[in-house]
Order: C-alpha cells, then sequence, then structure tokens
C-alpha cells in the first residue's frame, strides 16, 4: 500500500514493515495496546488502529518491490535552522545600520586584505562546512553525488556573498572577499565529506536504523532543540542554566515611561513593581541559583526525553546529553574566558540544581509521556518566571566582563541568540506534544464508542 509517497507493507496482524526493514515501522511488530507515542505516530501518518487491522495483505510481488528513497525531514529542518543561525551570527548586533554610498557588493572587487589571521580563516571554513553536508543531505533523493555538491557549494557562495554585501551596512562589521572564498571553500568541503556517506546515513546506515529504534518516526523537530540545549547554555547567564532572558532585554529597553504606562494596565493587588525584591527576600541568591538550575536542567531533560521509544536507552541518554552540556559549558567557558576562570560557574547553588535536576529527570523517566510533557512545560515556564523576574547578581557583571568579545563576535551572538530563544521555543513544542496526546485520547475514545454501537 503506498501512502503520502511512502510503500508500506501491512504484516497480517496489521502491523506496517516500511523502508527500514524492521525499524520502519516500530509499531508494527508490537502490540496494539502500545502507549500514546505509537498511536500518535500513526495518526500523524494517517492510520488509526482501526484502519490499520483491516488493511490487507501485500502480495509477494509487492514485498519484492524495491522501497522508494525518501527525503530527510530532519536534514532540511536542521539546514533551515543552520541557515537562520548563520544569519544571525553574520549580522548581529544588528544595530547601527548606515550607508557610506558604496555598493553593497563593492568588496568583490577589492584587493585581498592586507590583515587577516588563521583563526578567522579556519573560523570561517569550520563555519560553512556543516552547511554544506546539510545541503547535500537535504538535498537527497533528488540531487545525489557531484550534483548535490556543486548545489552545496553554489548555495553556500551565494549565502555567504549575501551575509557580506549586508554587512557593508553595519558599522561593528566588514564585508570581506576572503571570507566569501573561505565560507565557500567550508561549504564545498563539507559537501564533499557528507555526498559518500549520505545513502548510509539516509537510507540503509547504522544509524538511520539507530534513530528509528530509538525515537519516534515524526519527532525530526523536538530531536534538533534537543540536540541545541547543550550549546544555548554557553553563554553566560546570571544563575546556572538561566535561559530564556529575551524578556528581561525587552523590557528593558522600553524607557521609564513606557514601563510606567505597561505597569498602569496590571492590578495594584499583583505588586509587579515590587514583585523582584520581594522574591529576592525569600531565599538567598544560591537558593534561586539552585532552583533555577533545578527546574531548567529537568526541564530540559524531560523534554529530550519525550521523542524516545520505550525500547531506548532512556537513562544513558538522559547521562549524556548531561555530560554533553557539561562538557560545552566548560569548552566555552575556556574559549571566552579571559582570567582563566573555567568554573566559574559552579557555585554551591549551580551544584545543587545539577544533582537536583538530574535525580528528578531520572524520576521522571517513570512517568507516562504526558505527564512528563506536562512536567517538562511547567518547569520550564516556572524556570522562565524566575529568570526574568527575579533580580541579576551584582556579580554576575564581573563574570560578563571576563567574557572576550571582538574576535569571536559570530559565536558570542550565536550563543546569546540560542541562550535566549531556547526554552520559549521548547515551551511551544512541549504544547504541541499535549495537544497531540489529547487529541489521540480523544481518538481511542472514539474508536471504542464505535466499536461498543457495533
Amino acid at each position: 500500500m503506498i501512502e503520502a509517497g511512502r510503500l508500506r507493507l501491512r504484516a497480517p496482524h496489521g502491523g506496517r514493515r516500511g523502508m527500514d526493514g524492521d525499524e520502519g515501522g516500530q509499531s508494527g511488530g508490537q502490540s496494539n495496546g502500545q502507549g500514546a507515542g505509537d498511536e500518535r505516530g500513526a495518526i500523524a501518518s494517517g492510520d488509526t488502529p482501526a484502519s490499520s487491522a483491516s488493511a490487507p495483505a501485500p502480495s509477494p510481488a509487492a514485498a519484492r518491490e524495491p522501497l522508494p528513497r525518501q527525503a530527510s525531514t530532519l536534514s532540511r529542518q536542521a539546514l533551515a535552522l543552520y541557515t537562520a543561525l548563520i544569519v544571525y551570527g553574520s549580522w548581529y548586533p544588528f544595530t547601527g545600520w548606515r550607508s557610506l554610498g558604496l555598493s553593497p557588493f563593492a568588496y568583490l572587487g577589492d584587493p585581498w586584505p592586507r590583515y587577516w589571521t588563521v583563526f578567522d580563516i579556519v573560523t570561517n571554513v569550520l563555519g560553512y562546512m556543516p552547511f554544506g553536508a546539510l545541503v547535500v543531505l537535504a538535498a537527497w533523493p533528488r540531487w545525489r553525488g557531484w550534483l548535490a555538491v556543486l548545489l552545496a557549494a553554489i548555495a553556500g557562495t551565494l549565502l555567504s556573498g549575501v551575509m557580506e554585501a549586508v554587512q557593508t551596512w553595519l558599522p561593528t562589521r566588514v564585508a570581506s572577499n576572503l571570507d566569501l572564498a573561505s565560507n565557500a571553500l567550508g561549504a564545498l568541503l563539507g559537501a564533499l565529506v557528507a555526498a559518500p556517506a549520505t545513502g548510509a546515513l539516509l537510507e540503509r546506515g547504522f544509524l538511520r536504523r539507530l534513530r528509528f529504534r530509538w525515537f519516534e518516526r515524526d519527532a525530526a523537530v523536538l530531536m534538533v532543540l534537543a540536540g541545541l540545549w547543550p550549546f544555548a547554555t554557553m553563554y553566560p547567564t546570571p544563575r546556572l542554566f538561566g535561559l530564556g532572558e529575551w524578556a528581561r532585554a525587552l523590557w528593558q529597553r522600553l524607557d521609564v515611561s513606557m514601563q510606567d504606562a505597561v505597569l498602569a494596565w496590571t492590578p495594584a493587588a499583583w505588586h509587579l513593581r515590587s514583585l523582584p525584591d520581594m522574591l529576592a527576600a525569600r531565599l538567598p541568591d544560591s537558593g534561586w541559583e539552585a532552583i533555577v538550575t533545578t527546574l531548567n536542567l529537568f526541564g530540559a531533560a524531560a523534554f529530550a526525553t519525550l521523542p524516545m521509544r520505550s525500547r531506548a536507552p532512556r537513562a544513558r541518554l538522559v547521562i549524556a546529553l548531561i555530560a554533553v552540556t557539561l562538557v560545552v559549558k566548560v569548552g566555552a567557558t575556556f574559549l571566552q574566558s579571559q582570567s582563566g576562570l573555567i568554573f566559574d560557574w559552579a557555585t554551591p547553588g549551580a551544584l545543587a540544581g545539577l544533582v537536583w535536576g538530574t535525580l528528578l529527570a531520572f524520576l521522571a523517566l517513570r512517568l507516562p509521556r504526558v505527564v512528563r510533557a506536562a512536567a517538562a512545560t511547567l518547569a520550564l515556564a516556572a524556570a522562565l518566571v524566575f529568570v526574568n523576574v527575579l533580580p541579576v547578581n551584582p556579580y554576575f557583571d564581573v563574570v560578563l566582563a571576563d567574557w572576550r568579545q571582538g574576535r569571536y563576535l559570530h559565536f558570542n551572538g550565536l550563543a546569546r541568540w540560542l541562550a535566549w530563544t531556547w526554552p520559549w521555543a521548547a515551551l511551544a513544542w512541549t504544547a504541541f506534544s499535549l495537544e497531540r496526546a489529547w487529541l489521540v485520547r480523544r481518538a481511542r475514545r472514539a474508536a471504542k464508542r464505535a466499536r461498543h454501537d457495533r
């Protein structure tokens, strides 16, 4: 049976055997009493338990037909996200726009820069290598081999050319033909590395089988967001893992009169003007840091387990996520700290939050998926309130002053953008997960009523 462009072979017991063999339709080899996760995947693909059970078995000839090659949704979503990161890093800080009367493409005819460093060239090459690799993976199977490599090289060159051209109007950036050449080289190298392994990765490789064995079929965006969380923690925050300060930053951009006008619309009984000081007086700063760290770590870990199947080694994957987060945090601090304070973030409150957040994440593995989604949503929402309302520790100014700027401007812009936006994106997807779980439960009840009426 062909559904939505995918050949799905119906087994006599109502299961599915997809393009990945026994992994392609994980729910097919299991009983019909699976949890909400497998039913949610069936509904997303247009199948309900009733329709699956009544589907005819395939003929032997259909079973021998070659399975069609499928485009990778995860690769395309990752490419779109990485392109957005390149745009943000190239145009950060998005202020001071002005025109010098020059053509935006005048830099193409300039001589090579007299002053450059190996660090800048290597950074530009490495920054565009993932882009080239993702273009090759996203173009599969329509574009393969040298055509995909050529497409990635052209796309990388055009993207870099536009980024450099717009930098002509930014006072803190300099359009450079050397940057364009190194970025184009990075996209080409990334495409050359990815092209030979594309088929193995996306069609018949071990990673693809592992992906469908451990994770739900429609979990691409959730997996990308969960994989970004360690990198969202790189930028220094007043409290460990205190992400999502976008609301505070937006509030501070308003002048006093505008703030007063906004507060005038709120009920006086809420005491919003004095709320930050009232909360800060309840606990010492180390206590609030422990709470913020616990809520964010638990929320991120519980969020990361939502797309995992029951057969996945969820405890080990959670440990791996926390370990990678700490390694990335230490590495970023080592790279950016001018005084070498690699563990300046490891305060007593932060360490206590790490312990409690990890324990709660392990306990949450025993909960149903819907309950975990609700717990992750509540934890991240509460953490956002505390992060944006609690006063900033004065010591944080010293930590931020120790953070390198200048040559790491791209890095700082991307890290700060991730730190600002990750919790809000995660909340949107946990809400989406809860909605789908509710729809699955509603469909199950409707199916039971239909069978009872018969």
